[in-house]
């Protein structure tokens, strides 16, 4: 009988520790919203509705998304914007602005301003012919509106107060604008390059805070010489990791965990916190097997090597991967969906320890 009784509440202290840190969000801070800004990375489809090359709104982009729907996200399923906003306690996917189909209830839980191929540094998305930071902020101003709007200033001004801001750009500064095209390396080396994304990015992250945001993650630089196109393209016979692009994005990297120290201590009602994703998934990246992952070097879509965007498109689909979950990269630059829902987990938990 007491080994009974020991069992049940053995089991019954399981069950509230499960159930504790299952809703360990909900407990520590109170999310009213989550809005997005920045790249591919978390672009949920806002590049559907603008005139660009840079889209995925075909297969087998999606193959792993709601029994296989090509929704505009870089990737097979599910993006870091969505995993977050399940992780917060929020809500399961993560619409995109632009969304013609958006509802009342949907802009008031959140939404992402973001748009594959933008970045710090303004010609990124210009070159693309995507929305820009500034772009993504007039967007902003105008949520607001509709926000004011659908449930008066006063509320508004709570939700704002109450939401989690994510900023997640920067790697097509570096990968594409700085590496690829001669536009930028004429003129700047790499430490006044990074110099000129760090302006922009203390620009956009005051414009933020002015417009009501209190609670902002700003996601650094991924290992940017470590995606496949890079491996690629940099990497040699051995498809290695390109160090040049990773000294790039952790030089960058310092400079903005420094600059928002200081937004922290200029602004004592906001909480502003760097979110390392380099150590990260870099960490998956080099152990991928104690992931579950058997492909760490090339993408699933295609040969791995380069497709990405309007390379990885249906005629990629006989050469590519039967089991996205297998690899860390769906293409060529993003990772899959499981590799995203493992790294958003962590940054999430890095978030709650800073974020009141």
């Amino acid at each position: 009988m007491k080994i009974r009784n020991y069992l049940e509440i053995f089991l019954f202290v399981c069950h509230v520790i499960i159930v504790a840190d299952s809703n360990l969000v909900s407990k520590k801070v109170e999310v009213s919203a989550i809005l997005v800004f920045g790249d591919s990375i978390v672009d949920p489809g806002n590049n559907n509705y603008i005139k660009t090359l840079v889209k995925c709104d075909f297969a087998p982009y999606g193959r792993d998304f709601n029994g296989g729907m090509s929704t505009g996200r870089f990737s097979n399923g599910k993006i870091p914007s969505d995993f977050a906003a399940e992780e917060l306690g929020v809500k399961e996917l993560l619409p995109a602005y632009l969304d013609p189909n958006l509802t009342t209830e949907e802009l008031l839980t959140g939404v992402s301003f973001a748009s594959g191929a933008s970045g710090y540094d303004p010609l990124t998305s210009k070159i693309a012919s995507v929305l820009s930071l500034d772009d993504q902020l007039e967007m902003f101003k105008e949520y607001i509106k509709k926000i004011k709007a659908a449930v008066g200033e006063e509320k508004a001004t709570a939700i704002l107060s109450k939401s989690v801001i994510i900023v997640c750009t920067g790697s097509d500064d570096i990968a594409n604008t700085y590496f690829i095209t001669p536009f930028r390396r004429f003129h700047y080396d790499i430490p006044s390059y990074t110099d000129l994304m760090l302006r922009s990015a203390s620009t956009f992250l005051h414009q933020l805070y002015a417009l009501g945001g209190r609670r902002i993650g700003v996601l650094s630089l991924p290992a940017i010489g470590c995606l496949p196109s890079k491996r690629t393209l940099n990497g040699g016979i051995a498809r290695g990791c390109s160090e040049a692009a990773n000294g790039a994005a952790l030089l960058f990297n310092s400079k903005l965990s420094s600059l928002i120290t200081s937004l922290e201590n200029q602004y004592s009602d906001a909480t502003i916190a760097y979110l390392d994703v380099y150590d990260r998934l870099l960490a998956i990246i080099q152990n991928s097997a104690q992931y579950g992952f058997e492909e760490a070097k090339k993408g699933c879509c295609g040969t791995g090597n380069i497709e990405v965007s309007v390379l990885c498109n249906p005629s990629s689909i006989p050469l590519s991967c039967p089991d996205a979950d297998k690899y860390v990269f769906w293409d060529s630059y993003h990772p899959s969906s499981k590799a995203y829902k493992i790294l958003t987990r962590q940054l999430v938990k890095d978030a709650l320890a800073k974020l009141s």
